[in-house]
């Protein structure tokens, strides 16, 4: 699967990158060349069918003939067992005469099909037989599977696989190869009828020849099995019997009559199945594929025209393809130009849908320039006035709260205190103005955390204490201002509320790569995580408490449009255990802070 997948983004990049001529040109081609090729497999698969539908034909032609040769040679066999029985047998009393001399005539009038007639009692004891009489020493017929068969179903005649005969001694051929033919026999002696079996032993030859004077076309051939699917007849039966070679004649034996497809030891075949009646033998014909798919000659010229065809039909394609891609190129070469900063005349031509295209692109060239000049201008200014109503929204609020604190101070007769903190305050809007820069050096922002907190220090009567440490080398970054300061009032307000005297703030500033942290950690009471992680939310409703109610929410959004996406605040909280907030910003030189500043303090 992830093959395919990577050969899929492969030809979806190639074909990012065709021209429209090569688009034009492999998409005609490609659907011509279907409609070809679905053409030429179905007169193929047609031509194939018919051919195979007549070789089929054929095959049920030439085994009906075998069928009728072997179905006379089977029925002569059994007329010699019909009248062995209701002639000799059931007309001989055993106690007053003999069946030699009548089995004697019968053989000698079907010699040539027959090996030996014998009958026995149902002990298998022989009663009569010729021409051979002589029983090998050790065999005993009542064991035999035709014996045994004969008795079992005793209305029917029961025909053997061929195997030798190994009954008597045959001093003139002691490895002759039989049929056997075995039939369930009433014997007579004294009046008394008794059971027995009729056993007539057929030459295999004959069924050979039958077999073996079939012919099919193209390497077929014909072989014999029984119901159970041993093999009787096989024009390789001693290859197949050494292991040398295999059939898959137990699975033909399971065929309904007809023709039948099928595949074996990786070659597909037609099998043709008619049953030899009154024995359930199967006459099975195997014909390879060959005989009725295409000749190679025939492929050879057919593929010959096929390729001819798709080649022709390409080259015309690409001739028209060519018309129609030629003026959009010309169009595409153009328009290329024109981002590249050049000035040229877009070229009117081709059909009508592409000269509407290029005087539509023509006359959109000079409003799109005159368009993004204005919009550059008006962004520029949109994240200025953000920035600076983000900005408005800190500085009242503060100044508010410290001019309050200066009146309480005077009123209450601390003089000191309140000079103090209007000179801390003086400082601090010095360092907050900075000349109109957004961008300051790290050392001002923290300097004027430090006058901030020496006012609330005053204004709390020194309920914490604050420390500010800064990593050597930092102190000549630059940074945007005014962002420490409304966290260090979110921790007084939220963090250091009900602190009595061991309230602790601290600010520390270090360089991490490319980046610059600043942390403002507290002891306060602190907050569960899902409140800390909702301040950051632009969505969550205002809470009405004391402190800066938006403060670290401008703070984080102040950053994000300054610097982008990947920076701002990070806050990290628990229940009693205090918070702390987390600024990440780029560390910037002098010269990264002096562009910024040209660019409108967005990056």
């Amino acid at each position: 699967m992830t093959f395919f997948r990577s050969l899929a983004a492969q030809w979806a990049q190639r074909y990012r990158k065709m021209s429209i001529q090569m688009v034009l040109s492999l998409s005609f081609t490609a659907v011509a060349a279907a409609g070809i090729l679905l053409m030429g497999v179905s007169f193929l698969w047609r031509f194939s069918s018919a051919n195979e539908q007549t070789a089929a034909e054929n095959s049920q032609r030439i085994l009906a003939q075998a069928n009728l040769s072997l179905d006379s040679y089977l029925r002569r066999m059994m007329r010699i067992a019909d009248t062995v029985y209701y002639r000799v047998i059931k007309n001989t009393d055993l106690a007053d005469g003999s069946y030699v001399e009548a089995l004697g005539l019968l053989y000698e009038e079907n010699r040539d099909d027959l090996v030996s007639l014998a009958v026995f009692d149902s002990r298998g004891e022989l009663v009569s037989a010729v021409p051979l009489a002589a029983m090998k020493e050790g065999v005993r017929p009542a064991e035999s599977e035709w014996f045994q068969a004969a008795f079992q179903n005793m209305e029917n005649l029961h025909f053997s696989t061929p195997h030798v005969q190994n009954l008597f001694d045959d001093p003139n051929s002691p490895y002759r190869w039989v049929v056997s033919l075995s039939h369930h026999v009433e014997l007579t002696r004294d009046g008394v009828t008794e059971g027995g079996v009729l056993l007539v032993d057929m030459g295999f030859s004959g069924i050979e020849q039958v077999c073996r004077d079939v012919t099919l076309a193209k390497g077929g051939y014909l072989y014999l099995v029984d119901s159970g699917g041993e093999l009787i007849y096989h024009p390789r039966q001693q290859l197949i019997y050494a292991g040398l070679l295999e059939e898959n004649h137990r699975a033909a034996a399971g065929y309904r009559d007809g023709s039948h497809v099928e595949t074996f030891q990786g070659q597909t075949r037609q099998v043709t199945v008619k049953t030899v009646g009154y024995t359930g033998w199967k006459l099975v014909g195997v014909a390879p594929a060959e005989s009725w798919l295409a000749s190679s000659q025939f492929l050879t010229f057919g593929l010959f025209l096929l390729v001819f065809a798709i080649f022709l039909m390409a080259f015309l394609n690409f001739l028209i393809s060519a018309r129609i891609a030629d003026p959009i190129r010309r169009l595409d070469r153009s328009v290329k130009a024109l981002e590249s900063g050049q000035d040229v005349e877009i070229e009117v031509g081709g059909c009508y849908e592409v000269q509407h295209l290029s005087r539509s692109i023509r006359s959109m060239v000079s409003t799109m320039r005159h368009l993004m000049d204005d919009i550059i201008q008006q962004e520029g200014q949109k994240r200025r006035n953000e920035l600076e109503v983000l900005q408005s929204q800190i500085n009242p609020h503060f100044l508010y709260n410290t001019l309050d604190s200066v009146v309480w101070l005077t009123e209450a007769g601390q003089q000191t205190e309140a000079i103090q903190m209007v000179a801390s305050l003086a400082r601090f809007f010095r360092i907050s103005l900075s000349k109109g820069k957004s961008i300051i050096p790290l050392s001002d922002e923290l300097e004027h955390a430090r006058h901030y907190m020496n006012i609330q220090q005053i204004r709390f009567k020194n309920q914490f204490t604050t420390n500010i440490e800064i990593q050597p080398g930092t102190e000549n970054l630059y940074t945007l201002k005014l962002i420490v300061q409304p966290i260090l009032e979110n921790a007084i307000y939220h963090g250091m509320a009900g602190a009595e005297d061991d309230g602790r703030i601290s600010v520390s500033a270090r360089r991490e790569g490319d980046d610059l942290l600043i942390d403002v950690s507290d002891n306060g009471v602190g907050m569960p995580p899902e409140t800390a992680a909702s301040l950051l939310n632009p969505d969550r409703p205002v809470m009405q408490t004391s402190g800066s109610g938006t403060g670290v929410h401008n703070v984080h959004e102040r950053i994000r449009l300054t610097f982008g996406e990947g920076y701002g605040l990070t806050i990290f909280s628990e229940p009693d255990e205090g918070t702390r907030v987390r600024i990440r910003l780029p560390a910037l030189t002098r010269e990264d802070a002096a562009r910024c500043q040209q660019e409108g303090d967005v990056l």
